[in-house]
């Protein structure tokens, strides 16, 4: 049998995949342990309600097959994404499932970045610089609220910089056109609320951290997404996370902020414990459909305040 290649596909056999032109689209991810991510991709054998809330169970229930279709090749694997590249933390490569706080696990940027990757021809590229157990009011203290920066605020553009600075070694993909911030996505919360005068001032210091970036950055308008801190769903009741909830929405509705900056509400995100793959709350009970739906919705957000219009 003759094998005949035409010249496209000889491109491409000898190249790899062919990306569509224009400037690489970077979208800056950061927080603490919720934007690190806790969602369990696989059905534990152990597990004593067959598997809910695991990433695997979302794809085979036959109530949520149809919408988590996308993140699975026709053999059953998991599908990686060449439009969408993701770095956290020197974890590299085409986005999949395995970039939560451990491989076994998701966390936001993965429905983040297929939503992403449907919305833009341009290539795509997510950098995660996420900590557990971090605060805004002092690990990632902005320098306009006084004081010294906090050292994960300057760690964070540390790693952004050396990420921008070397895209063709890290993605030898990357056809050297040049890149654009498009976004920055933050959730994170649970930290700022143990203590009462934290959550006072926490609204000013994420004000002051979407204003610090955007001139760091050299992007005045740069759209921010925010997944508010809503683990405990529509049942939380403790003020000191209701209050931080409040804040992170409040920052949104800033006249300063209008349109570029949106809060999105994650509580009826939130599954109980036995539909979940844990129980641990603060992680939102390592639920995949939560990190998933949370991924979604802030990056539907931040396209409606960027007035980018999907493909």
């Amino acid at each position: 049998m003759r094998l005949a290649l035409s010249a496209a596909a000889l491109i491409l056999f000898l190249t790899g995949p062919v990306h569509a032109q224009g400037k690489l689209k970077v979208f800056i991810l950061a927080g603490q342990s919720n934007m690190e991510g806790a969602g369990q991709i696989a059905i534990n054998p152990r597990s004593k309600n067959g598997g809910k809330g695991s990433l695997e169970y979302l794809v085979k229930d036959p109530k949520t097959a149809k919408k988590y279709a996308h993140t699975v090749n026709r053999d059953g694997s998991w599908r990686v994404r060449d439009d969408v590249w993701i770095w956290y933390l020197g974890r590299k490569g085409g986005l999949g499932v395995g970039y939560g706080a451990k491989s076994r696990m998701i966390g936001p940027e993965f429905q983040i970045g297929h939503v992403l990757g449907d919305a833009f021809k341009e290539q795509v590229l997510l950098i995660k610089t996420a900590w557990g157990g971090k605060t805004l009011v002092k690990d990632f203290r902005p320098p306009s609220s006084g004081g010294e920066a906090g050292p994960y605020y300057t760690e964070m553009l540390s790693h952004v910089r050396a990420v921008l600075a070397n895209i063709g070694k890290l993605f030898p993909a990357y056809d050297g056109k040049g890149y654009e911030l498009s976004g920055f996505f933050w959730h994170q919360g649970w930290n700022d609320g143990l203590k009462k005068p934290w959550v006072e001032v926490y609204e000013e210091n994420l004000a002051n951290l979407v204003k610090d970036l955007r001139k760091e950055w050299k992007v005045p308008g740069l759209p921010v997404s925010i997944g508010v801190s809503g683990f405990g769903g529509r049942g939380q009741k403790v003020d000191r996370r209701l209050g931080i909830i409040a804040a992170q929405h409040a920052v949104a509705k800033r006249p300063e902020f209008r349109g570029r900056v949106v809060s999105v509400e994650t509580r009826d995100f939130f599954r109980p414990r036995e539909e979940s793959p844990s129980g641990q709350g603060y992680h939102w009970n390592g639920n995949a459909e939560t990190y998933c739906l949370i991924g979604e919705a802030m990056a539907k957000a931040l396209l409606e305040a960027s007035g980018a219009k999907k493909n």
